[in-house]
């Protein structure tokens, strides 16, 4: 998965033309405070403000597989 992907679902989530004030909700230029999930047809998707799911954690059984 690349960071610029053409195919982005649009969220205001990371739209260019809003900014996050809560875990829920942010404040548009065009339709002023709206929910993360909302879009419009000014999205302008924002790679830098898209954050990543975290990593899945590796399930090590027992540290001896890992030794030399």
């Amino acid at each position: 998965m690349s960071l610029f992907r053409k195919n982005m679902e649009p969220r205001c989530e990371y739209c260019d033309k809003g900014s996050r004030i809560s875990d829920t909700e942010v404040a548009c230029v065009k339709r002023g405070i709206v929910a993360c999930e909302h879009h419009c047809g000014a999205f302008v998707y924002d790679p830098l403000k898209r954050v990543p799911p975290r990593p899945v954690k590796l399930a090590v059984q027992k540290p001896e597989d890992f030794a030399l």
